[in-house]
């Protein structure tokens, strides 16, 4: 073995290593359920940062598995993101960052990834805000150890009000009931698997926005700093590097810029309390029974208030 063989696989031994690293939060959940929100209060601290929805992470786990992946290989995963833009790379300098992290692995390549991008931002912590991530928590763990997971959870009757408030033909209750019900169980099925777990309401976060956040700074061994509650104050400068046109791609359709900032318009403001249980003035009864006959057991298991039929037939379902 040549001496030059020989440091560089006591540099991947070292790399590998996760011991001394500082946690990276992962915020997770179903789509509407205020993850954003949550990304830029941690994004507000001065040591962390968190990049815009990758998408990538799992694809490009998979593609690393195979032997003689190159950095070029995983370049044309990331950049195959119709958000490849939002990260503020070339593809050149993201060709770079993975040929330094040879020999080359998920592992090592994400991490160039997360560290370019907070090396930019002068910070020296990152985290991750991709919601359909809660579908994939074990696989993202084993790739990166310091993966601590925060599962954000929305009562889903007003996650039904923010769809039809964002868009033009949104789904009906019972549909959104089926998703939100299915990503939260899938979420809870993988949990016992994972070192770091974190579940957090939607409603504390915005009725008990100090305490919730400094409870999941806790987690995340990060220590809390009043900064982050006026996180409100640089949203639009956070959000500017998602100001242009997403292109159609596949089952997704093209999507202007002018919308993806209508969408999180609300982030930059303060927390309000009218934001939570708006379903109780704003939605129908046959809105609410729709979706609670999808998903009044899980409701009710979280916590949240259904109507008296769709109790009785939570309990009766639990035995």
């Amino acid at each position: 073995m040549s001496l030059a063989t020989a440091l560089r696989q006591r540099l991947a031994r070292h790399d590998d290593a996760s011991a001394d690293r500082a946690p990276a939060p992962f915020v997770v959940g179903v789509n509407r359920s205020g993850t954003t929100l949550l990304r830029l209060m941690l994004d507000a601290h001065s040591q962390l940062v968190i990049p815009p929805e990758t998408h990538f992470v799992p694809e490009l786990i998979d593609a690393a598995r195979d032997r003689g992946t190159s950095p070029d290989d995983l370049v044309a995963v990331v950049v195959s993101q119709r958000e490849w833009r939002d990260f503020g790379f070339t593809e050149e300098e993201l060709r770079e960052r993975f040929a330094s992290a040879q020999p080359i692995n998920a592992r090592r390549a994400l991490r160039a990834f997360y560290e370019a991008y907070a090396e930019r931002a002068g910070k020296a912590r990152w985290g991750e805000k991709t919601p359909a991530y809660a579908k994939c928590m074990v696989k993202i763990q084993s790739a990166l150890p310091e993966a601590r997971f925060v599962h954000l959870i929305r009562d889903g009757r007003d996650i039904v009000l923010s769809r039809r408030r964002s868009s033009e033909d949104p789904p009906s209750p019972s549909r959104v009931a089926s998703r939100w019900r299915q990503r939260i169980e899938r979420a809870r099925e993988q949990a016992p698997k994972l070192r770091h777990y974190l579940e957090v309401r939607y409603e504390d976060l915005v009725l008990e926005t100090g305490p919730t956040l400094r409870r999941i700074c806790d987690f995340i061994e990060l220590d809390f700093e009043p900064q982050m509650l006026d996180y409100h104050r640089r949203a639009e400068d956070r959000l500017a590097e998602m100001q242009h046109d997403l292109p159609a791609r596949g089952q997704r359709p093209h999507q202007p810029a002018e919308k993806r900032m209508q969408i999180h318009a609300l982030t930059k403001e303060p927390p309000k309390a009218e934001r939570v249980y708006r379903w109780r003035t704003e939605m129908s009864d046959e809105d609410r029974w729709e979706f609670e006959a999808e998903a009044a057991e899980i409701l009710s298991g979280l916590g949240y208030s259904v109507g008296e039929q769709a109790a009785e037939r939570a309990a009766e379902a639990r035995g």
